[in-house]
């Protein structure tokens, strides 16, 4: 009897997501390349099988894991490849690849965030520094948070792609007996909202760090789930329902949970701590610090209403003080 021979796949990142992420997919038949940029955490994992710096309690099964700290050697022989990786490093991830290293391969960007500077989506990058079809590309989307994919709890993954058998492969990678997957076709609406919702945890977490309620939190949530809909709608007009889980339930949980970095980023924020100090206090990427300046640079074309991406922008990039700009919000929501 022929043995079905596993899938071959690259995780690009060794943060906290790709960490989850590798766990997920050692659950099913696929033999992963794991590239981590530090040295130190990628022979650790090799002889001691835990990343020592992200979800340490997480053993990995390295006989179907493989690290390595050579992008090249990692995409080698690959069929997928997943970038998990801050959308601001990618670049520096990615260096030392051309367009060859990526033809045959479907690609997929676990990155919340975008290109800073060039107010891009991690998909569009990539397909035009790399050549990648985007029929080849896919987006994962919550709501899913990497820490207690580690405790084994129920979680839901969306995998968007235009190509719905790309999507629907990926999703199979990606299903086990702790998360459940669904393919959709709506890739763009979907990486859009995934970076949006970062920028209304950032808001989230600076009105609690301000001292605000759950009864204006709810109000604040409602309101961006309306003002994700209008900018989404403008920029990528297309029917979707966004009381999807993979965007509204992502925001939710973005937005709400104590293990959302851009929610706890905000709430330093509120609290008084400078960009800098919140940055060093966190130890990780806010992907929405980002976000938000590329999506008001972007929304200076389309001019839609964007009240709470406004006032997080005027906080984290024009120094307004938080409880004046969060007075002036207020008056704005309904």
């Amino acid at each position: 009897m022929k043995v079905n021979q596993p899938v071959r796949l690259t995780m690009v990142g060794g943060g906290s997501w790709a960490t989850a992420l590798v766990k997920i997919l050692s659950e099913n038949n696929v033999s992963v390349k794991w590239w981590l940029r530090k040295a130190s955490d990628a022979e650790h994992i090799k002889k001691f099988g835990h990343n020592p710096s992200y979800l340490s309690d997480v053993q990995i099964n390295t006989r179907k894991v493989k690290v390595c700290t050579k992008i090249i050697d990692s995409f080698k022989d690959s069929e997928y490849v997943i970038l998990a990786v801050p959308a601001a490093f990618i670049g520096d991830a990615l260096t030392g690849l051309n367009p060859g290293h990526f033809v045959g391969k479907s690609v997929v960007s676990a990155i919340k965030g975008m290109i800073p500077g060039a107010n891009q989506l991690v998909t569009d990058w990539v397909s035009e520094q790399y050549g990648v079809p985007v029929e080849q590309m896919a987006v994962i989307a919550g709501p899913c948070h990497a820490e207690e994919v580690a405790l084994e709890k129920q979680s839901y993954l969306t995998i968007a792609s235009k190509d719905p058998a790309c999507a629907s492969s990926v999703a199979d990678l990606l299903r086990c007996r702790f998360v459940q997957t669904t393919p959709v076709d709506d890739i763009y609406g979907i990486e859009y909202s995934a970076v949006m919702k970062n920028i209304i945890a950032l808001a989230s977490g600076i009105t609690r760090g301000l001292g605000y309620g759950d009864n204006f939190q709810a109000v604040l949530v409602s309101n961006a789930m309306q003002e994700i809909k209008r900018f989404v709608d403008a920029i990528y007009p297309k029917h979707r329902d966004l009381s999807g889980s993979a965007y509204l339930g992502d925001l939710l949980v973005t937005a709400y949970s104590p293990f959302s970095r851009n929610r706890t980023f905000g709430t330093l924020i509120g609290r008084g701590y400078t960009i800098q100090s919140a940055q060093a206090e966190m130890n990780m990427i806010a992907e929405g610090y980002y976000a938000v300046k590329s999506i008001y640079e972007i929304n200076r074309q389309y001019g839609v209403d964007m009240p709470i991406t406004d006032t997080v922008y005027s906080i984290l990039y024009e120094k307004a003080a938080p409880t004046a700009a969060m007075n002036e919000l207020k008056a704005l929501l309904l």
